[in-house]
């Protein structure tokens, strides 16, 4: 199982399974300090869920901590300005 993480908008990812968006990761709150919700976008029994999950959320203080839990996978940023000037 090899997990990726796809920036939509600043503080909101997909999160791929192999080639499949399995989950969401997203930034709660206005303010500092924020926390980081990584949950399933379907509510699977215990046992089907994907490892590491046991709950169909959980929260973190950190992106950092989200991609550490989900053993360090690669991060795609929407960088806009590499994206318009690449156009």
């Amino acid at each position: 199982m090899t997990y990726h993480l796809i920036q939509l908008a600043p503080g909101a990812y997909d999160l791929f399974l192999d080639d499949t968006i399995v989950a969401s990761v997203v930034r709660n709150g206005s303010r500092q300090p924020y926390t980081w919700t990584a949950e399933l976008l379907e509510d699977l029994p215990r046992g089907k869920r994907p490892s590491p999950f046991r709950e169909i959320e959980h929260d973190f203080s950190s992106l950092d901590e989200v991609c550490a839990w989900l053993g360090h996978p690669p991060v795609r940023t929407n960088n806009r300005q590499t994206a318009s000037s690449s156009a």
